[in-house]
């Protein structure tokens, strides 16, 4: 359908529009003597986009799919209702903003799983949460966008921005002056990294080092809690993981970046006085939770009838995760928020804590927690673990965060897939849509 953009301040990306498949045209570059609207066209995006090539073609439908997507409803994870009309009231940015608490925080990554709930909790009582996403197609971004609207019902405002945009980030984190910024916007996923390795590096470092930057040019600067990961501890053999162990053995490249995540943070607090808590999350899952994750992609394949592939360590041993419930995840999280100290050189602390549920378990006990809240037995199939970043076991020592943030994970993995699955049937009752039921995670 037809497309119209208003750029009275002339910020957008002409070119990156271009590719997209829209004719561009800049609006409002002046007015005339006598105050008539004088209206130009941009020299650069008078240039008819090349369409004859693949790429571009694909460029184009992605961003249809992407449109379609922003402008559906939630029901169906974006699945038009038939009217592309919102159903609600986008908050301003002014608006997602307002603070009862006194804590201004922008939280990265908020299309995304753990941001979502994230900013979801923090707005409920009564911070103020501006989010930002790029809306990456790692996974459909047709989900990430039902995230992004079910936060804007909450009150928080979702900006559509790249993290690797430094002079956009800079100019927002200047302006509103925020007292924490919570970072949890990252290229997700090991195996993915044998595919596209180049986008950890962007997301991972370039984006996380902009935050950084970004944060230091603010007065005041904002405290820092960011997403490390249990990847970090790569290829150890001693269980369970704890803080001071060895960490510089990763296994695949996006434990690799995590790491690097760690060191520049430590580089940030002792230069200029950022303070900055890492949590090392451990396989989160729960409702809204990513769908190449083993839960979701779990309960798609069984309620499809298709078989399930369990990776085996040698011998035939089993993988172990230490499976970690959304919500204690976010408790966690949050704490480290309010437990975050000023950014000063005087006050600025450098911290790293696990999060995790300390009681980890096979995969097919994973499976086997499915089969009972699905009510519907899964065909497995066990095969070797591919040589792509996994590793064999994750099992989170707590006890730092439990004497330090009060983390305490209270969600049996059985209870939690209960929960997640009642999610489940209740999103896609009426059927996904053909980015999710096309989507195969790597």
């Amino acid at each position: 359908k037809p497309a119209f953009i208003f750029d009275g301040r002339n910020i957008l990306k002409h070119r990156e529009l271009e590719e997209m498949g829209f004719e561009v045209h800049a609006v409002g570059k002046g007015r005339t003597t006598d105050g008539k609207l004088n209206v130009l066209a941009d020299s650069e995006s008078s240039k008819k986009p090349a369409s004859s090539t693949a790429a571009a073609a694909e460029t184009r439908a992605a961003a249809a799919a992407a449109t379609a997507a922003a402008a559906a409803t939630v029901d169906g994870c974006g699945a038009s209702s038939g009217s592309t009309a919102p159903s609600h009231k986008k908050p301003s940015v002014e608006e997602s903003l307002r603070s009862t608490t006194g804590k201004v925080v922008l939280v990265t990554g908020t299309a995304g799983f753990v941001g979502f709930f994230t900013a979801m909790k923090m707005k409920a009582r009564g911070d103020g949460v501006l989010g930002i996403d790029s809306f990456g197609s790692y996974y459909p971004s047709s989900f990430k966008r039902s995230r992004a609207e079910e936060l804007e019902k909450a009150g928080v405002l979702t900006v559509d921005m790249d993290m690797s945009d430094f002079e956009s980030l800079k100019s927002l984190v200047v302006k509103h002056k925020f007292t924490h910024i919570v970072n949890l916007a990252a290229q997700a996923g090991v195996r993915y990294a044998t595919k596209d390795p180049h986008s950890y590096i962007k997301s991972n470092v370039e984006g996380f080092t902009n935050i950084l930057e970004a944060a230091r040019l603010s007065d005041p600067m904002p405290s820092i809690v960011y997403a490390s990961s249990s990847s970090v501890y790569g290829l150890n053999e001693k269980v369970p993981f704890q803080e001071s162990d060895r960490v510089d053995r990763p296994a695949s490249l996006y434990a690799a970046t995590k790491k690097s995540n760690e060191m520049i943070a430590h580089c940030y607090k002792h230069v200029y006085g950022l303070s900055l808590i890492g949590l090392r999350f451990f396989t989160v899952y729960g409702p809204w939770g990513r769908p190449d994750m083993a839960a979701f992609s779990f309960a798609k394949k069984i309620l499809a009838g298709e078989p399930v592939k369990i990776f085996q360590g040698p011998g035939g041993t089993e993988l172990e995760r230490d499976f970690t419930y959304i919500d204690d995840i976010v408790a966690g999280t949050v704490s480290a928020v309010d437990h975050s100290t000023l950014s000063t050189k005087e006050t600025a602390q450098y911290k790293t804590y696990n999060l995790g549920n300390k009681d980890p378990v096979t995969v097919s006990y994973l499976v086997d927690c499915l089969d009972n809240a699905l009510g519907q037995k899964a065909k497995r199939e066990y095969m070797p673990m591919p040589p792509t970043g996994d590793v064999l076991r994750t099992c989170a020592d707590v006890s730092l965060a439990e004497a330090e943030l009060g983390y305490k994970p209270t969600t049996p993995l059985q209870d939690g897939i209960n929960k997640f699955i009642a999610w489940y049937k209740e999103f896609f009752k009426d059927g996904m849509n053909k980015e999710m039921t096309e989507y195969v995670p790597m």
